[in-house]
């Protein structure tokens, strides 16, 4: 069974299917990478709630920089 979870005209936040929660794109707003990290995780973390999970229980994550020079070296 599929279950669609804060869905609008054009896509569900959330779809559940077979007990694992699917999750849309996350974008974190701030100024910096650890602002934008802290804010997207915030976002993963209300969607996970609303679904009956938490991170604890992620099988993937996926993260797209658009610049490498934000990543710490």
């Amino acid at each position: 069974m599929i279950e669609r979870i804060e869905t609008s005209a054009r896509m569900s936040k959330i779809v559940k299917h077979n007990g694992v929660a699917y999750l849309c794109g996350q974008v974190g707003d701030g100024a910096t990478v650890a602002e934008q990290t802290r804010d997207c995780l915030s976002r993963v973390d209300a969607l996970l709630e609303k679904a009956g999970s938490s991170r604890e229980k992620m099988l993937q994550a996926i993260i797209w920089l658009a610049d490498m020079e934000d990543l710490p070296r």
